[in-house]
């Protein structure tokens, strides 16, 4: 069996909503994300999907660390890393490294290239000097499909797909197992997005790389992930293999989510599952099924009782009353 190199267990992220300057009183809380569970193998990539404020990203950050966690348990490598601080928590991000949306706001405009790559590996005490952090850029410049010359150029002299591309030779400095991808092609044009999609693919093979791949774009999801989760209001809703996923879609959701994609032959009709009404505030979520207010297939249960993510084939997994007997 492969080895499981990341496993979430009922992860959850409260942030406290607050207003009001220096006195700031307390307004409200938010679930960000709540009971998140799954694996990732090492060498496969899951594509985590959901609109905009599912909780996609604040479950990567929480992954990584960025973001502490105020319920679950995450291990990484069969070691828990929920609560590691301090020297721990630093070696442990040698092996998780992050690729992040924006290529324009991820690299310090003040820094060359040189030393925005380099940086990491001179935290972690892997080189000796000037002279072979330059090597060592190159190198990895080379790597990601870049003139290793570039090394001493800024990041304003280079394009939004060129950054994403340093912004990933810097997360392979420290030679990780796995890379979270939040949305990395999100802020580049379809034909840049291309060639990052492409590059990640060449470097997961070459690298045997694991990849937590967060998107909303379910084409590009589809084009890079072996597995996909799918997020609603901060819950996976269904997990499957990409074939069973997008072949046959279980959850309401999902199924409105994947006839959305547009075809680029127009011979041929999706069938339409368009949903009704808006996303409810995560700060006043409804009862039962999060998903209960918008689902054409709506029952007394669903108003009620929560769904829960249970296995209804092998390796598909969806949280719905109407696969529950």
């Amino acid at each position: 069996m492969a080895e499981t190199i990341l496993r979430v267990q009922n992860l959850g992220k409260t942030f406290t909503v607050r207003s009001g300057g220096l006195f700031a009183k307390q307004h409200g809380k938010v679930q960000a994300v709540q009971d998140v569970s799954f694996e990732v193998t090492r060498g496969e990539t899951l594509g985590l999907v959901g609109e905009s404020g599912c909780g996609k990203s604040t479950t990567g950050r929480m992954i990584i660390r960025l973001i502490d966690p105020t319920a679950g348990r995450i291990e990484f490598g069969g070691e828990d890393i929920t609560s590691v601080k301090g020297e721990r928590l630093r070696t442990i991000r040698r092996k998780i490294q992050m690729v992040f949306q924006d290529p324009y706001a991820s690299l310090n405009p003040r820094m060359d290239i040189a030393a925005n790559v380099g940086e990491p590996m001179a935290i972690h005490g892997l080189i000796s000097g000037k002279k072979q952090r330059d090597e060592m850029v190159k190198e990895l410049l080379a790597t990601v499909g870049l003139n290793p010359d570039y090394s001493s150029r800024y990041p304003f002299e280079f394009s939004g797909g060129q950054r994403q591309r340093i912004g990933i030779a810097r997360a392979l400095s420290l030679s990780p197992d796995m890379l979270v991808a939040d949305e990395p092609v999100s802020a580049l044009d379809v034909s840049l997005q291309a060639q990052i999609i492409n590059l990640l693919q060449e470097l997961r093979e070459k690298k045997n790389l694991t990849y937590l791949f967060i998107a909303h774009d379910l084409a590009v999801v589809k084009h890079l992930s072996d597995r996909v989760a799918v997020m609603y209001l901060g819950k996976i809703v269904e997990l499957a293999d990409k074939r069973g996923i997008f072949a046959n879609p279980l959850h309401p959701y999902t199924k409105a989510l994947f006839s959305s994609i547009p075809t680029p032959d127009p011979t041929k009709r999706r069938n339409r599952a368009p949903l009704q009404g808006d996303v409810p505030s995560p700060m006043n979520p409804p009862s039962g099924c999060l998903f209960h207010t918008r689902c054409p297939h709506v029952m007394e249960r669903c108003r009620i009782e929560a769904s829960v993510l249970a296995e209804v084939a092998p390796g598909h997994q969806v949280a719905c009353h109407l696969y529950r007997g």
